[in-house]
């Protein structure tokens, strides 16, 4: 690869967006970071990582904060409460990976950090709902009822940590380069479609 590429994949849950961020970083020869990232934040940060998991992807819970970070993305805020705090502390981990390489990020709203970064290509990877569940529901080894309860949350959380913390609006097909349907097109396919793209815009 001649030049540095950031992938960033948002995802649906049960969709199977860390699989095809985990092959097609495999398939590129570059880092991932997905749950990876927290122990990186916790080793620049020096916050827990057990407390980073348990507020991973959440949206923090002050309007002033949301404003200050609009104003001022790089300020370390006083008196800033945990999640603020770690909110900071991932934004200014995620900011470092421009000069780290190529890498694919999965999550964390990284599209949304990186969005001034020259070579970014960012996806997101969705699915129906039917296909979801059954995935989940295997993975889980539970009733594809209780899965789709799951999905149900966890999208809920994801879409209002990523509509809280950027300026756009999650899994909408405008606030990404390219949106993908695993369920149409399998991982393998959306792998293949993904790397073809992200070769077409650096090429562009």
């Amino acid at each position: 690869m001649a030049e540095n590429m950031i992938i960033t994949i948002g995802r649906q849950f049960g969709s199977g967006g860390h699989e095809v961020g985990k092959r097609l970083a495999s398939e590129l020869g570059i880092k991932l970071y997905d749950k990876e990232l927290l122990k990186l934040v916790a080793e620049e940060s020096g916050i827990c990582e057990k407390v980073l998991e348990n507020y991973d992807e959440k949206p923090t819970n002050s309007l002033l904060y949301s404003i200050a970070m609009d104003v001022y993305p790089s300020m370390n805020y006083v008196g800033a409460s945990i999640n603020q705090q770690i909110y900071q502390a991932q934004f200014d981990t995620i900011k470092k990976l421009e000069n780290a390489g190529s890498c694919v990020i999965v999550g964390r709203g990284a599209d949304y950090i990186l969005r001034d970064y020259k070579n970014l290509v960012t996806v997101f990877v969705h699915a129906d709902l039917a296909y979801r569940m059954k995935r989940v529901a295997e993975y889980e080894h539970i009733p594809e009822t209780k899965a789709r309860d799951i999905i149900v949350k966890a999208d809920k959380k994801r879409a209002s940590f990523y509509n809280f913390q950027t300026e756009k609006k999650w899994g909408a097909a405008s606030s990404y380069n390219l949106s993908v349907d695993s369920s149409a097109i399998g991982i393998d396919g959306a792998v293949e479609l993904i790397k073809t793209f992200a070769k077409m815009k650096m090429e562009h």
